[in-house]
């Protein structure tokens, strides 16, 4: 928490404070902790950073990610590629590597780091495409550069290896690693949402063990377990689980403690005075990284993607390296590849430069380039404020961005199923009770009562509330008949609806043109037809023009006891019609 504070003042990324104090109590600093075990390291590093990725994917979501999925996977894999190259072979020419040597060190380098991104958006205002984006390919592209790194150090040690193989060691390990992931993905979801754990903090521990189930499944498989279990956090981001703000949470605390981790170790593994010997070349090499293999994968893998040129440059300045290229820097250490430990040091400088030019830069680039707003870079969609799981139901709350479609739209336009309602609505310091034609502003925050089985929907509904379209689709022009409309009402018999009672699309064979009220006791609605007529849907089927059906409306409150349910809808039903202007 200190580090955290110290470095906002600072303006530099606080992580790397961790990193420096590893630094400073290890062998070669205060001489505290006396480290120099590789693989441990490695070790720490691969299982902190499979919980960074699983945490990563579960707070983004694939909804949330979706619309940003192909740029997304083109930087994962293109721009992960063009910058293995570019840095190769520039390394090569500055460390008079052999060709291969050059490559592994590029590929090592390829990669932005998870946790290095991830908090760097959580603190950032960057627009939210640009935001998701980064966190997409962030997350996948982990893989890919450890795929690079293993394929090259088998290249180095085997005479017979060659390009082939290392297509080969990719479809292999993506392949594993994808069907392992949905699987496990697949499972936790069933599992989860039918059991009946005691307790919401039973859930983080369930989930931990699907973090691990998927990591250790494919890679005991000899697939990517990186992947796997991204996807695995994914799948449960996005279709809704009990407790899921519990869940989520634990994740984030578990994931920030594991980035602590892990800088701490591979802080210890550094020793400052052997980094004299590669500064000025390392600085050089950072350079390069930055402001020419970045900026020119990017401009290649965002070719077909609809991006300026301004938020190219911004995706440019994020590529943050962090401690996954320390962590990959081990690989070739531990497998005693010639001249690794030069290469460790090497990379360790190159990303503490580059960590410290973007870190401290990003920010201030982004809002001269006009790609930041005034909310969070990352707001969470859909947060949990309390939880009724006994009664069947969760309360949920909202926050509605900026850009949000929802801005300016009325409460009953936000298209919520009958079983969820909107019962407060949060506006700076004040609560206020909902009403139907409540306006929504940007900043206010929702809480939503829903039925616990109605998760998956809400998801799908919080996406039309981010990206529209809200509110009822344009009325079409009544079909005016040449008489006034006839009145009738009759029980339901559901061979008259096309639909649902709350959502018809057709009453007594005429389109439903617009809905105006659904009834919330029992399944029903007020629509208005393409003829002109209005109908009332429930127990009761009650069809005709505007006066009509406010009359029989009216008429049937009288009769009915102060206590009945059905007396709310019917005043709701006179309101609605009262207010219904007709074309």
């Amino acid at each position: 928490m200190l580090a955290s504070l110290v470095a906002g003042r600072l303006r530099v990324p606080g992580l790397l404070l961790f990193l420096f104090l590893g630094m400073a109590i290890g062998s070669d600093g205060l001489g505290w902790i006396d480290f120099n075990d590789y693989e441990l390291a490695r070790r720490i590093g691969i299982i902190a950073l499979a919980l960074i990725l699983f945490e990563g994917g579960l707070t983004a979501g694939l909804l949330e990610i979706r619309p940003v999925l192909a740029p997304a996977l083109s930087l994962a894999v293109v721009g992960t590629l063009v910058t293995a190259v570019v840095t190769g072979l520039t390394a090569a020419l500055l460390f008079d590597f052999s060709t291969l040597d050059g490559m592994l060190l590029g590929s090592v380098l390829a990669a932005t780091d998870g946790a290095a991104i991830f908090a760097l958006l959580r603190e950032s205002t960057l627009k939210r495409r640009l935001a998701v984006t980064l966190e997409a390919e962030s997350g996948f592209n982990d893989p890919v550069a450890v795929l690079l790194v293993l394929g090259f150090i088998e290249w180095l040690t085997h005479d017979s290896y060659g390009i082939a193989d290392m297509a080969l060691l990719f479809l292999r390990q993506l392949g594993i690693g994808l069907a392992v992931g949905a699987a496990v993905a697949v499972a936790a979801v069933w599992a989860l949402r039918r059991a009946q754990l005691a307790t919401a903090g039973l859930y983080p521990v369930a989930t931990l063990a699907v973090a691990a189930l998927a990591f250790g499944g494919a890679d005991a498989l000899h697939g990517s377990g990186f992947l796997a279990v991204y996807l695995a956090g994914l799948a449960l981001g996005t279709v809704g689980i009990p407790a899921q703000q519990t869940v989520t949470a634990f994740h984030q605390g578990l994931a920030w403690l594991a980035q602590v981790a892990m800088f701490v170790a591979l802080g210890l593994l550094v020793f400052p005075s052997g980094l004299d010997e590669v500064a000025v070349r390392g600085t050089v090499l950072a350079l390069v990284l930055v402001l020419v293999s970045r900026p020119l994968a990017v401009a290649v893998a965002t070719l077909p993607a609809r991006f300026t040129w301004a938020e190219r440059v911004v995706l440019s300045a994020a590529g943050l390296r962090g401690a996954v290229p320390v962590v990959l820097a081990t690989f070739p250490v531990i497998a005693g590849v010639g001249g690794s430990r030069e290469l460790f040091d090497v990379v360790f400088f190159a990303v503490l430069v580059s960590t410290l030019v973007q870190g401290t830069t990003f920010e201030s680039i982004a809002r001269r380039l006009g790609a930041t707003t005034t909310e969070p870079a990352l707001p969470r969609p859909l947060a949990e404020a309390g939880t009724i799981r006994r009664l069947g139901a969760e309360i949920l709350e909202y926050p509605i961005a900026t850009d949000d479609a929802a801005v300016g739209a009325r409460v009953r336009d936000l298209g919520l199923p009958r079983e969820a309602v909107v019962n407060v609505i949060v506006r700076g310091d004040e609560a206020i009770p909902p009403r139907g034609s409540t306006i929504l502003r940007a900043g206010d925050r929702l809480h939503v009562l829903l039925r616990s089985e109605l998760s998956r929907d809400v998801h799908r509904i919080v996406e039309r509330w981010q990206h529209g379209p809200i509110g009822p689709s344009p009325r079409r022009r009544t079909r005016r008949l040449g008489r006034p409309p006839l009145f009738t009402v009759r029980p339901l018999a559901q061979t008259e609806l096309d639909g649902d009672a709350a959502h018809p699309r057709e009453v007594t064979g005429t389109p439903v043109t617009a809905q105006l009220r659904i009834r919330r006791d029992v399944p029903g609605a007020l629509v208005a037809l393409e003829d002109g007529r209005y109908a009332v849907v429930g127990p009761l089927v009650a069809v005709g023009g505007r006066q009509a059906l406010s009359v029989w409306a009216m008429r049937r409150l009288r009769r009915l006891a102060a206590d009945d349910p059905e007396r709310g809808w019917l005043q709701n039903v006179v309101g609605a019609l009262a207010a219904d202007v007709p074309e």
